[in-house]
């Protein structure tokens, strides 16, 4: 997804870096996960089948809803259409949210304990929303059995100091600031964040952007892709099939509604998918209270702590499946089921404590600025690394 390297990069070029945000006193925790395991109640790992698919039917069941309806919109006087299709897309886009965080439970194996209901239904969910299944899982499993390390995570790897073509700076040159810098950025930012969240996640899946540097061209559509292994290859070409047989129907479809039809039914409100989508997992894995990791400071408890937790209020966090309110915990067990993550997520902050339970409860608007401007960089020396800007 577009955020970390390689936009940063381009916001950072004239912008002189600020002071640490986050404090220079912070240790590491060193928690086990046996520990914050025994704090969950057992029952919130049993994966219940059939609860799961409730889920699902409820979400589709709505998304099939959302599209009937809008079947009428353009019977509708013309100055209420200009109200009901962007009412239409940005509902739609949630609960398409939904389907997806659904397919992501899929491929954590949390939806079900059968590794075929899994994958099946992971697969279907995914491809329809042009997602090659199996390849983003592999990366995402190496996400979060790497996660917060410098050079083994796989997306939002902060830019080093040096990526960003920044010098050594004193203290004293910190903090100054050019009037011409200071007076542009800001409109930089926005435009910046406006491609991240537009654009991030078919660039990610397509050339791997703010993913880690593999040296080459990496992507989720080839399987000889660095990300992979050669025993993954029959799964990366099911997946890319399963992303084109959508692209067909979508081919087909266009054939017989017209394009038109296709952007205002599914196109737009695959755009807000994405939206969603980067948004959420950008807040989740940037903050200035995140560290990140080099090799010798590094485990995977630590890993799985450098992630925040985000209230998005009741609507959003019960369309979006409790992703982002209990994201901490899905780290720690990507394997328990969404329904549980709440009362998992209380057990959780009594062990972690104020100290290393991470949460942030501002406007998201707020809160995308605050990681954008406050989260630039870090720097090229050290184990335990927090953002600067």
């Amino acid at each position: 997804m577009v955020s970390s390297t390689n936009l940063k990069q381009r916001v950072g070029d004239g912008v002189k870096p600020r002071k640490a945000t986050a404090p220079k006193s912070f240790q590491p925790p060193n928690f086990t996960i046996k520990e914050l395991r025994d704090a969950v109640p057992a029952h919130c790992f049993e994966r219940d089948t059939f609860r799961s698919f409730t889920y699902v039917v409820v979400d589709v069941s709505i998304v099939m809803l959302l599209f009937y309806a809008a079947t009428f919109i353009d019977t509708l006087p013309v100055a209420l259409r200009y109200i009901a299709w962007p009412v239409y897309w940005f509902v739609q886009g949630i609960v398409g949210t939904g389907v997806w965080v659904l397919a992501h439970e899929c491929g954590h194996q949390a939806f079900s304990p059968s590794k075929a209901i899994n994958n099946t239904v992971g697969f279907i969910l995914h491809s329809a929303l042009l997602v090659p299944y199996h390849s983003w899982r592999i990366s995402h499993s190496k996400h979060h059995k790497a996660t917060g390390h410098m050079t083994r995570d796989q997306v939002f790897i902060p830019a080093t100091r040096s990526q960003m073509g920044l010098g050594t700076r004193s203290n004293e040159e910190e903090e100054e600031y050019e009037e011409s810098a200071i007076m542009a950025a800001p409109l930089v930012d926005l435009w910046w964040i406006i491609v991240m969240l537009t654009f991030g996640w078919p660039a990610y899946l397509l050339w791997n952007a703010s993913g880690q540097d593999y040296g080459r061209w990496t992507s989720h559509f080839h399987h000889w892709s660095p990300i992979f292994d050669p025993k993954d290859k029959w799964q990366i070409i099911a997946s890319v099939a399963g992303v084109f047989g959508t692209l067909g129907g979508l081919a087909y479809a266009t054939h017989v509604f017209g394009f038109m039809a296709i952007v205002k039914f599914y196109l737009v409100p695959y755009l807000w998918v994405n939206f969603w989508l980067v948004l959420i997992t950008y807040l989740q894995h940037t903050d200035p209270q995140l560290p990140h990791y080099r090799n010798k400071e590094w485990n995977f408890v630590r890993g799985a702590l450098a992630t925040i937790d985000r209230d998005y209020g009741f609507i959003l966090n019960t369309a979006f499946h409790h992703i982002a309110d209990t994201h901490i915990a899905h780290h720690l067990f990507s394997q328990l089921p969404h329904y549980h993550a709440q009362e998992a997520t209380e057990a959780i902050k009594k062990v972690l404590g104020e100290e290393y339970y991470y949460f942030d409860n501002r406007p998201l608007v707020a809160a995308v600025w605050n990681s954008w401007t406050k989260c630039r960089f870090v720097e090229d020396e050290g184990e335990v690394l927090m953002f600067k800007n």
